[in-house]
């Protein structure tokens, strides 16, 4: 059930995040090595936040489910840093303002109301599983990097079948939870955690304050129907 509820109830944001400039350059396979290695920088601290909550949390009833230590991407970015910003890149790299926007919206809800983190979780995971397999492809050429660097990111040498592993995870999904309310509030969750990926994708082509509009928008839509959801 929240499975599908997710799907169905992230799709206009889902739309809305390719259509970015940013991500919608990156499919037509225009980018460059500096904005793609400012993307991953930022990965690497949006995925230190939600890793480190979800193996705190690792015994919490709502996260077990669907925690797979073989999505973990921490190290993968490790290594795509190293090539991008050298030997010493964790005294090169901050976090931009939407990066850091990103990162403590996840210790919040952590703190505060940890179910919510199956939003933020689906919405990177799946996504990486899903559409980061092709954009690893374009950028494979784009930036014609040496073969085997650069790119671990979009690796899941534990994962051998990402087809059935998915399959796998939207199981998990259901396991979560099945009160109506909560599985509302997963998905205005998840909405959110696609506006906090936009503001981040339209940094990297200088459209922040469209980027939060259009974002905010699709977002107060969502929430709307959500809402309404609740009363049907």
């Amino acid at each position: 059930m929240l499975a599908a509820e997710l799907k169905t109830g992230t799709k206009r944001s889902h739309t809305a995040a390719e259509n970015t400039k940013f991500v919608g350059s990156f499919l037509r396979g225009v980018i460059s090595e500096q904005n793609y290695r400012t993307l991953i920088k930022d990965f690497y601290f949006v995925y230190s936040a939600l890793e480190e909550e979800m193996e705190r949390l690792e015994d919490d009833e709502f996260l077990k489910p669907i925690y797979f230590k073989e999505l973990n991407r921490l190290n993968a970015l490790k290594w795509d840093l190293r090539y991008y910003y050298g030997p010493n890149w964790m005294m090169e790299v901050k976090p931009s303002e939407a990066c850091i926007q990103y990162t403590e919206r996840i210790h919040e809800v952590a703190d505060q109301d940890p179910y919510l983190l199956v939003g933020h979780h689906y919405t990177r995971y799946l996504g990486d599983l899903s559409g980061g397999q092709i954009l690893r492809n374009i950028a494979e050429k784009a930036l014609d990097l040496p073969k085997g660097e650069g790119l671990h990111f979009y690796d899941f040498p534990m994962i051998d079948d990402k087809k059935a592993f998915k399959t796998k995870y939207r199981e998990g999904l259901d396991k979560v939870t099945t009160d109506s309310s909560k599985i509302n509030d997963i998905v205005a969750e998840a909405n959110y955690a696609f506006r906090l990926n936009m503001y981040m994708f339209d940094g990297l082509s200088g459209d922040n304050k469209d980027a939060w509009n259009s974002a905010a928008k699709v977002f107060v839509k969502t929430m709307a129907s959500a809402i309404s959801g609740i009363f049907k």
